[in-house]
């Protein structure tokens, strides 16, 4: 089973707090103060956004960096694990 990319993961839950926020995307973009086509793709999991712009986008939405990433899980952390465990010595 191929995990969720956590790309796809924050871009799902920027739709997710944007829409519990009743907000559009053009809404979004201009709090945020980045453009709307780039948010369209972070949206989409296609950016690898920089603390800059996360730390943009939790403001926009007047809520913390903790509570952007609340749910995401980076499944690759796991999967690496257990790779090393099934290695034999």
């Amino acid at each position: 089973m191929e995990s969720m990319d956590i790309y796809v993961q924050l871009g799902q839950r920027i739709v997710y707090l944007r829409k519990q926020k009743k907000m559009s995307a053009l809404d979004l973009s201009i709090e945020a103060d980045i453009n709307r086509n780039y948010l369209s793709d972070l949206e989409n999991g296609r950016r690898n956004p920089s603390l800059k712009v996360l730390r943009q986008i939790a403001m926009a939405l007047e809520i913390s960096l903790s509570e952007l990433f609340e749910g995401i899980r980076d499944y690759s952390l796991l999967e690496d694990k257990l790779k090393i465990s099934s290695i034999k010595l």
